[in-house]
Parts: C-alpha cells; sequence; structure tokens
C-alpha cells in the first residue's frame, strides 16, 4: 500500500516543514487522514521517520516528523526511482501524443480534400 510515489511525496513535505500535521499531509497527498497515518507508520516503523512531540506545546497531540539518516538515504533512492519512473511515463506519454498527432492530420486531410472538391464542383 505504501508506494514508491507515497514515500517520496512524505518525505519531501516532511523534509521541507518537520511539523507538518497528518491532516496536512493527507490533504498534499489527496488521501484519507487512516491512509496517512498508516504509511506514517510504516515509514517509522521502517527507521526512515521519527516521531516526536512538540515539548512546548499546548497541543500535546502535536508531533514532529524527522528523518533520520537512513531516511535520508532511502530520500535520495526513493527521488531517483521516481525520476527514472516519471521520465519513462513521460516518454511514453509523448510517443503517444505523436502518435496521436499523426492520427488526427490524417484523419482531418481527407475532409479537407473533400472540402475543397466539393467547393470546385460548383
Amino acid at each position: 500500500m505504501l508506494t514508491d510515489e507515497y514515500k517520496y511525496k512524505i518525505l519531501k513535505l516532511v523534509a521541507e516543514d518537520s511539523a507538518i500535521s497528518q491532516r496536512e499531509l493527507a490533504k498534499a497527498l489527496g488521501i484519507s487522514l487512516g491512509k496517512t497515518n498508516y504509511c506514517l507508520k510504516a515509514l517509522v516503523e521502517k527507521g526512515t521517520l521519527k516521531v516526536s512531540n512538540f515539548k512546548n506545546s499546548k497541543n500535546k497531540l502535536a508531533y514532529m516528523y524527522l528523518l533520520t539518516p537512513s531516511g535520508i538515504e532511502e530520500k535520495s533512492a526513493i527521488t531517483l526511482r521516481f525520476l527514472k519512473s516519471k521520465i519513462k511515463e513521460y516518454e511514453m506519454l509523448s510517443e503517444e501524443i505523436k502518435s496521436l498527432r499523426q492520427e488526427a492530420s490524417t484523419d482531418i486531410m481527407p475532409l479537407s480534400v473533400n472540402v475543397s472538391f466539393a467547393d470546385s464542383a460548383k
């Protein structure tokens, strides 16, 4: 359930703001709060993230998420894997767009030829 995409996005968001709440993470990821909690717990159990309470917080449920040294390494590895998969996806989409453009131009061509013949027949 915890894909490289979610790992990458969670680690990126936590690296940018260690005080980010689970609710904010869920919103940024476009997933439920429960799934966010599951993903965070999995990353903590794996040793990628460390969780600590804010000591001076009035809200004792507020946590700070910190990347561990292995978490920093994992983030780098995931970033490279995620980048490679996105490049592959981009290349496949580029080929599909090229193919669709060719198909569209050949589909339009007979219409313009038919219109010009009809106009010259008058």
